[in-house]
């Protein structure tokens, strides 16, 4: 009992210790970037020797891994609970929101993992790639697994297990044929996240980027998204297909009737439509004499 507590001591001391290194790593790189990262900067902040650090981390690298898994964890932290929503399209969405907001929120970490070092993103995608194709059809994985916690081993790899909530919608999409059937769900994986990635690095590199309010765009985005990839069409198309609107004459407003051409000119098949949207105008010509002038 006595050599069993003198080295579980020695573990806790062990892992208190490597605690130590990651947070002051954690403060450097959220302070001054990822480059003013090294051995001997953290081995000052900590007040210990550099040799010790290699008792602990090989390499800077390694320390930077290690860090990459605490960001992932913190985005699988924000993905879990999204899982639960019933309709994949809507799950999709607010994984999208969730994903921009983690990027906003925690900007050195998201630039040490996506875009630092290849091998750090790599670290977890690469194993979850792996999978991609099959996941839900040889795993078995589902909302509610995800939900539930049941999903990828999130505790061994949370990167792997984030992007496998993100793939279980789209594959619901795609069972549901919403999504193209000849498609691989790893392409529209690969092609969402793309799109969000993008938002997320053009944010904290571009400084007018973007215009609008960041909510506005990433809205815009996902509905754009989401209307490309399904046969339906997204709620936000009326906002944005203008000349559609000409189609219905309940619609018109003065200035889209002064910039129509030759309004007397339209078929005889419309008389009501033209009199509603006359008599909603300021203009007052009365609705006998416009039927006497097209004659």
């Amino acid at each position: 009992m006595f050599v069993m507590g003198i080295a579980e001591r020695k573990n806790r001391q062990k892992q208190a210790l490597r605690e130590r290194i990651l947070d002051a790593a954690r403060r450097i790189v959220m302070r001054e970037g990822f480059a003013a990262l090294s051995m001997r900067k953290i081995a000052d902040a900590i007040e210990y020797s550099p040799a010790t650090l290699y008792l602990h981390f090989a390499s800077r690298d390694e320390i930077a891994q290690a860090l990459c898994a605490e960001g992932y964890a913190q985005l699988l932290e924000t993905f879990v609970p999204l899982a639960g929503i019933a309709d994949p399209a809507e799950r999709l969405k607010a994984l999208g929101r969730a994903y921009v907001a983690f990027g906003v929120a925690h900007p050195e970490t998201y630039r040490l993992i996506f875009m630092e070092d290849p091998s750090y993103t790599g670290a977890a995608l690469g194993g979850a790639a792996k999978g991609k194709a099959v996941a839900g059809e040889d795993t078995g994985i589902t909302a509610s697994d995800e939900a539930s916690g049941e999903a990828a081993a999130p505790e061994d790899d949370p990167g792997e297990a984030a992007l496998h909530i993100m793939i279980s919608a789209l594959e619901e999409l795609k069972a549901a044929g919403r999504l193209s059937a000849s498609m691989d769900v790893a392409v529209w994986a690969e092609a969402f996240w793309a799109n969000l990635h993008g938002i997320v690095a053009l944010n904290l590199t571009c400084p007018v980027f973007p215009s609008a309010p960041l909510d506005t765009v990433v809205e815009v985005a996902l509905g754009a998204w989401l209307g490309a990839s399904h046969a339906t069409q997204p709620r936000s198309t009326k906002t944005t297909a203008g000349p559609r609107k000409k189609k219905s004459p309940d619609v018109r407003t003065e200035s889209s009737e002064e910039s129509e051409p030759e309004p007397d000119n339209e078929p005889a098949a419309q008389p009501s439509a033209k009199k509603s949207a006359k008599a909603a105008s300021s203009v007052s010509v009365p609705a006998p004499r416009r039927k006497a002038t097209s004659a």
